[in-house]
């Protein structure tokens, strides 16, 4: 067929001389339009120059004014501390510790701008000098990190500094970049030209914890690993937050005085209570999983760069605390408490509070792979009175907590939970907030700390997942020119009026990683916008301020340290395509603060680890965690980049309603072509587009296909179903274990909704296809699903139960009971063993003789010294002999005790009905009871049972069929067809044969995505010729049969059997498809 091209036709018909000529220049037109429309490597150039730029800007402006301080106030030009007056203003007391904040931040992105490619502001030089200088400007204030006179720095020892942090915050920016700063000294991680030569110094010098041979540099100090030295000091002051009885820190601890307002932690045990008076409100001990989950890889890296175990185990530790606490269904809260390990609040999702746990559950395993497990049966402790070791109070941790390959399975398990319960592909794939139990919908807003996720997809190799939910986030910055704190997606709005962006930088993490893992020019167009919007947006003469309000450009006054330390970061490394740490053949990760980690290389070999036995839930059937990165997809023809190309492009934008807004970026378009050769062009007002068509707004439209195509919006198809309200069914009185739901009769349970009345009750479906659901028989094409009832959504996998005679014979297009003719249930009423515990005890089991003689002389005693007359004694003490007579003798009572009939159990047996040709309907008969109702007195339908063994030696008596209501075979020795033959002639009745009952050796497991009880494992019995009597006549009265499983001690149930009975199954349907998800109880 003739190839479309953007001016016109190519038709190969026409140039039919020289068969060659077209494809060559068709090939040839290929590579010209991919040259042309790419990004070219001198505006890459250009934006990475800017990149230096904003970071210089902010971070010479921070050492000018206000190092060293925390932070910079971008806006009024002075420093940001601590706010000493108000300890409650955790916002700001929780991050900023004294300590020089954003110094530590920076330094290893002033690493990593030393490996700039040559050019003419000397980029690559100048960062280098300005991280040594750095670090030795650090250790002035702050001493070497050493216990003598050089430990001693301008403002303290160390961080001996009273200031009450978060821990989380403490570990991700100090603990994190010290150590990242020390890696790039100590020449462990690359910087371009940067020679790691070690001064000379005594073969016979013992080098100290944390010290490494010194190294000179060219501004005089000499670097002997003081950078390693200070995060241990630093993490050593956390220490004692994670003195509690869960494994999960405290949230906060002073840096000097460490927690003596926690009062219940075991550190304080001993402590006398005088001694802390506490001031305002209890200090509060919910901490999140966040918080808690996601100190491993700093802690890990610093145990083992210093030998000291204690810190990478207490983060494990915290980690599995945190883990093992998960619902049923695999989701993570949010807050929990730290002292009883309760989760505060009912929210799961993948933003703030549990964003970085997922992240670690990941990255650990990457850092921690090919190096062998710590050694933790050797006891280490140093003797110094600061000593501490919050481990000693725990149980070690098991070889299988500390491998590499465990946190992967949990990462593949956390996944598997957020794609079944999260992930929701309405409109365009995005994530909820559901119920942390249920999965239930709880909330319909992302948040811009979400925009890491599709980041960690990429480094999982959930490229194609990364790519589609990356897309929305990429949708709202091209709105907001920034992305705010939180935005609805059922309102199409800004959340709650949580509009800021203070310089986060998740969104362009995940953009790095994903122009890294594709290569596709898009992302780094994604980058400029982002680059050209922070600059006209967030400048002011001092910094970059954040924004306080997205919509309106509010400045707010404060430059947070991770603006330089990730935001700034990771834009250059997108930019600087060919920076060494892109190439790195490591095991290196960036922590949750944007911090490069790596663990050393040692001379040890590779240690290769099985995967060990976790206590994980398994993840949800059909969901497989990937182990290795897939193979990129191939360019699709004529396209530069296959993200513009999607089919689903659009579907972002109308989701975050870019086609309603005017594109006023347009006023400042950059022409792709004369961008290249710096030139600008202004757009008039009469230019303006009305609406955003395609996006970033800084994409060249020479790489939208010229005709492409936009699948339809997958939007769902859904409908509500609202039943007559009617007098409502009367609720027995008593105490109920379950959660009843408002007026409508609803009953919380474990597995869902138990619905006891109909009446005014709406539920709404959704369609669905394909189904998530399967029958017995296979897997279903099309269904329906509750998802919410009584306008009350349901979690994906959450079911719905309506008793049958709730239901009753209701027979409506929109809600029909199926009656299943596959599945049913076999009752069997057992006979009892033994004594009959429900029989109600006679008097003598409570009164003995001796009882009685001593209640007879007490009685006449009392009598006796009564006073009374004496013929009023001689009438009480003839009534007492006749009671007593009465008691001792059984045979005479004074009333007759009513008849208190026996009961029975029942046990329901799954069975399946045969199929082909000779087979015969289920017959039709009343219903067994249920047997979770509890025993009863009356039979079921049938009473007689015949064992036939296994029905092969030939015909059957004649009573077999005539006297038996049930004939029981086991499976083998001939055809189901041959037992059949094998059953006499008879009439029939309800005395006569009504059922035959095959018992499979097997055992017939459940399949998997089945529960218990559903008999998806049985074998169906083909009946592959019409069914004949012994004489080989067609059998007039077909007999109905059915298997079940379970071999002899099947057999036995039925032979301990006083009645049996049949429980038909049902399900119901909606315009001829199944509710996947009602069950019919």
């Amino acid at each position: 067929m003739p190839l479309r091209w953007r001016g016109g036709w190519l038709d190969a018909s026409s140039h039919s001389t020289t068969f060659a000529q077209p494809w060559t220049l068709l090939a040839i037109a290929t590579i010209w339009l991919a040259v042309a429309s790419a990004m070219t490597t001198a505006r890459i150039a250009e934006l990475r120059q800017e990149t230096v730029a904003m970071f210089y800007h902010g971070f010479d402006n921070y050492m000018e004014i206000a190092f060293p301080e925390d932070e910079l106030r971008p806006v009024s030009c002075v420093p940001l501390t601590r706010d000493p007056r108000n300890p409650r203003n955790v916002e700001l007391n929780d991050v900023l510790g004294n300590y020089s904040l954003t110094l530590i931040d920076s330094l290893s992105t002033l690493a990593i701008l030393a490996s700039a490619p040559p050019d003419k502001e000397g980029t690559g030089a100048k960062a280098l000098r300005d991280f040594q200088n750095g670090v030795a400007s650090l250790v002035t204030q702050y001493g070497d990190g050493t216990p003598g006179p050089s430990g001693i720095g301008l403002r303290s020892r160390g961080f001996d500094v009273d200031s009450k942090v978060q821990v989380f915050e403490t570990v991700i920016r100090g603990v994190g970049g010290l150590l990242s700063a020390h890696l790039f000294a100590a020449g462990e991680l690359p910087i371009d030209g940067y020679k790691v030569r070690p001064a000379t110094v005594s073969p016979k010098q013992k080098l100290q914890k944390g010290e490494i041979q010194p190294i000179a540099w060219p501004n005089g100090f000499r670097y002997n690993g003081q950078l390693l030295r200070l995060a241990l000091d630093l993490a050593e002051r956390l220490l004692p937050a994670f003195y509690t009885t869960t494994g999960m820190p405290y949230p906060r601890v002073n840096l000097r005085h460490g927690i003596p307002f926690y009062t219940n932690s075991p550190l304080n045990q001993d402590s006398d209570p005088d001694e802390y008076i506490q001031q305002g409100d209890p200090e509060i001990t919910e901490t999140c999983s966040a918080g808690a989950g996601s100190l491993v890889l700093e802690f890990t890296v610093l145990s083992r760069l210093t030998g000291d175990p204690r810190f990478e185990q207490l983060a494990k530790r915290a980690f599995w605390a945190v883990w093992d606490r998960r619902s049923a269904i695999g989701l993570l809260g949010a807050g929990v408490d730290a002292e009883n390990g309760q989760w505060i609040g009912p929210y799961s999702g993948i933003g703030a509070g549990i964003d970085s746990f997922f992240e670690y559950a990941l990255k650990t395993h990457i850092l921690l792979s090919g190096h062998e497990l710590p050694n933790i049966t050797i006891p280490f402790q140093e003797h110094h009175k600061t000593w501490l070791d919050p481990n000693t109070i725990y149980t070690p941790l098991t070889d299988e907590q500390n491998s590499p390959e465990t946190f992967l399975a949990a990462w593949h398990e956390a996944h598997a939970a957020i794609k079944r319960h999260l992930y929701s592909g309405i409109h365009h794939p995005h994530y909820v907030n559901v119920h942390l139990s249920t999965g239930s919908p709880q909330a319909y807003w992302i948040d811009s700390l979400g925009a890491y996720y599709p980041g960690l997809l990429t480094l999982a190799g959930e490229v194609e997942e990364a790519i589609e939910t990356n897309l929305l986030y990429t949708a709202l910055w091209t709105r907001y020119s920034a992305l705010p704190e939180r935005w609805s997606v059922r309102d199409g709005q800004v959340e709650g009026g949580l509009g800021w962006w203070p310089g986060r930088p998740e969104f362009i993490e995940s953009n790095y990683h994903l122009y890294r893992a594709t290569r596709d020019p898009w992302y780094l167009h994604v980058g400029e916008m982002v680059l050209e919007d922070i600059k006209r947006r967030c400048w002011t003469k001092c910094g970059w301020a954040g924004l306080q309000d997205v919509r309106t450009g509010e400045k707010s006054d404060r430059m947070e340290s991770f603006f330089l330390g990730e935001t700034a970061k990771y834009l250059y490394l997108l930019f600087d395509p060919d920076h060494p740490l892109n190439s790195l053949d490591a095991a290196y990760v960036f922590t949750t603060e944007g911090h490069p980690l790596l663990l050393p290389k040692v001379t040890s070999p590779v240690i290769k680890q099985k995967v060990p036995k976790t206590k994980a839930v398994q993840p949800h059937s059909g969901f497989r965690g990937r182990d290795v990165c897939p193979i990129a997809p191939p360019s699709l023809p004529f396209s530069i980049s296959a993200t513009a190309a999607r089919p689903d492009v659009f579907h972002a934008s109308s989701l975050i309603g870019l086609h309603m807004i005017p594109n006023y970026h347009a006023m400042n378009a950059i022409d792709a072509s004369e961008a290249q050769r710096g030139k600008t062009r202004k757009v008039s007002d009469s230019q303006i587009l009305p609406n955003h068509t395609y996006y970033p707004w800084t994409l060249p439209e020479s790489l939208m296909p010229a005709d492409g195509t936009c699948d339809i919006l997958p939007l769902g198809q859904t409908f509500t179903i609202e039943f007559p309200a009617n007098a409502p069914i009367p609720t027995p009185p008593g105490q109920s274990n379950f959660v009843v739901l408002g007026s409508h009769g609803l009953v919380r349970l474990n597995e869902g909704i138990l619905v006891k009345s109909l009446s005014g009750l709406r539920l709404g479906m959704v369609y669905e296809s394909p189904s998530p659901y399967r029958a017995i028989d296979g897997p279903l094409t099309e269904s329906w699903r509750v998802w919410n009832i009584a306008n009350m959504a349901l979690g994906r996998d959450e079911q719905v139960f309506i008793p049958r005679d709730v239901i009753g014979e209701m027979n409506d297009p929109s809600f029909t009971r199926v009656r299943d003719s596959i599945m049913l249930d076999i009752v069997l009423q057992l006979e009892n063993d033994g004594f009959n515990q429900s029989v109600t005890g006679s008097v003598d089991e409570f009164n003995t003789e001796d009882d009685i003689r001593d209640e007879n002389i007490a009685f006449d005693a009392a009598v006796s010294g009564a006073g009374l007359a004496a013929e009023y004694k001689t009438m009480l003490s003839s009534l007492l002999r006749h009671v007593t007579s009465a008691l001792r003798d059984p045979a005479a009572t004074l009333l007759p005790e009513p008849e208190i009939p026996q009961t029975y159990h029942f046990i329901k047996l799954p069975a399946i009905a045969s199929t082909g040709v000779g087979a015969a309907p289920i017959v039709d008969v009343p219903e067994a009871p249920e047997p979770n109702d509890g025993p009863k007195s009356e039979p079921l339908n049938w009473q007689d049972i015949y064992f036939a063994g296994d029905a092969c030696g030939g015909k059957l008596p004649d009573d077999a069929a005539k006297k038996h209501q049930i004939i029981v075979m086991r499976r083998g020795g001939c055809t189901f067809h041959d037992k059949l033959s094998n059953i006499p002639s008879f009439s029939p009745s309800s005395k006569a044969l009504n059922l035959v009952v095959l018992i499979d050796h097997e055992h017939g497991e459940e399949e998997e995505g089945f529960p218990a009880g559903a008999g998806s494992g049985l074998f169906r019995p083909l009946l592959d010729k019409v069914q004949v009597t012994p004489s080989g006549l067609t059998r007039q009265n077909p007999i109905s049969l059915i298997m079940v499983s379970g071999g002899e001690k099947t057999e036995a149930l039925f032979k301990r059997s006083r009645s049996v009975g049949l429980r038909r199954r049902y399900h119901v349907e909606s315009q001829g498809l199944a509710v996947g998800n009602i069950h019919v109880t």
